[in-house]
């Protein structure tokens, strides 16, 4: 009995570290939701008792893409560093490091945690227990890391989910129907109202958190190095306004969403940051 209840208690564990709950709930809420707009007297509903079948196909496309999405970002790797490849990928040896100011480049950290040489622009994150290349923040809603090799599938879930909201909105707004008084509007309305709260609260969060994104992208920062910069070896040197990685918005937004590549930040760095010798 005991050693069952400690493999219970185990695979519990197992699923919350996973995510296995939150992306269960996140779907199970989504498809409540859907629910509730075609089986209420919405725009939804009407265009398919008149047989007008193609706005909710689209609606039920963008919402199933939504779906695939947000797993497709939440299951993949952001970036894990898996080895103390930094050197050999740059091309540096010891000799070669030992060459550069080290005022100008900081030496690579080693992780006080998994005990790997950290790429530039990395941090441990103590959910996942990985370091990450390019970390920008480690999300609860998809529970995994945002980081150098998802994060622009993320911004593409963002957006998605940004425009399934918006039409989810206006769908459950035109599904309101008025009563005789309060009492019989709330009961002839109240599933409606859940869902277009959840959807409200949903939308502003979504149209923020795309918001910030695409303007830290723009400037080429991270969400760590913007709520860090104090604590940051690297960026400890450059003034409050200085980011040694900042190529101009252009350049930043295009080698963000076009250019699918590793960046050795520490070149980039050693070109751009100021020399504080």
């Amino acid at each position: 009995m005991l050693a069952s209840s400690g493999a219970s208690e185990c695979n519990m564990k197992n699923m919350f570290r996973t995510g296995f709950l939150v992306r269960a709930m996140h779907t199970l809420l989504t498809w409540v939701v859907t629910l509730i707009l075609f089986l209420h007297n919405t725009d939804m509903r009407k265009c398919e008792e008149r047989g007008e079948l193609l706005l909710p196909a689209l609606f039920l496309l963008l919402v199933v893409l939504s779906v695939l999405s947000y797993f497709a970002v939440s299951l993949m790797d952001p970036g894990f560093v898996v080895s103390d490849t930094v050197k050999d990928s740059q091309g540096l040896d010891e000799e070669m490091e030992s060459m550069i100011p080290q005022s100008s480049t900081p030496r690579l950290r080693r992780c006080g945690y998994c005990l790997l040489q950290q790429p530039m622009r990395a941090k441990h994150c103590q959910t996942c227990k990985r370091c990450v290349r390019r970390f920008d923040h480690h999300c609860p809603w998809i529970e995994n890391c945002v980081g150098e090799r998802n994060h622009r599938w993320f911004m593409v879930y963002l957006l998605v989910q940004l425009l399934a909201l918006l039409w989810a909105l206006h769908i459950a707004l035109s599904g309101i129907s008025p009563s005789a008084t309060w009492e019989l509007w709330f009961r002839a309305n109240g599933f409606l109202l859940a869902a277009l709260g959840v959807i409200g609260v949903f939308s502003v969060v979504v149209a923020l958190l795309l918001g910030c994104h695409l303007y830290l992208i723009s400037i080429n920062s991270t969400t760590w190095e913007f709520m860090s910069r104090h604590r940051i070896s690297y960026l400890k040197s450059c003034g409050d306004e200085e980011n040694p990685f900042d190529r101009g918005v252009f350049c930043n937004l295009w080698d963000f969403f076009c250019i699918c590549r590793t960046v050795m930040w520490e070149q980039v760095y050693q070109r751009n940051a100021p020399n504080h010798v």
